[in-house]
């Protein structure tokens, strides 16, 4: 049998005022981090490419003279290595954002 507080079971309206509370604030904070711009460069700042929070490509900028027909292959590496890089800031800022909430939990599917 569990073993209660003096007083009795634990205040559940309480208990559920404060997890819709903490729901909403999420919601906030998700909203907040979808709004949000990340940028990221490669190759010295030749490209240049922005990421939404919801992980969504938004601009890419390349510098004309990075641009070689000769070494296609160099420049999309670079495009690549800048949009991952923009990504991993997504990430690293939503897991912070939501690591306030979650308490470091790993809750699957939650961001």
């Amino acid at each position: 049998m569990a073993k209660f507080p003096k007083g009795g079971m634990p205040n559940m309206n309480n208990m559920m005022k404060q997890m819709q509370k903490m729901q909403k604030q999420m919601e906030e904070a998700q909203a907040k981090l979808e709004e949000t711009e990340f940028t990221a460069t490669a190759g010295g700042g030749s490209i240049e490419v922005t990421v939404n929070g919801k992980k969504e490509l938004v601009s890419v900028n390349i510098d004309q003279e990075v641009v070689d027909p000769d070494d296609v292959e160099m420049l999309q590496d670079l495009i690549i290595v800048a949009v991952n890089d923009a990504l991993s800031k997504v990430s690293e800022t939503s897991e912070k954002e939501m690591g306030k909430f979650t308490g470091g939990m790993n809750i699957p599917g939650l961001f």
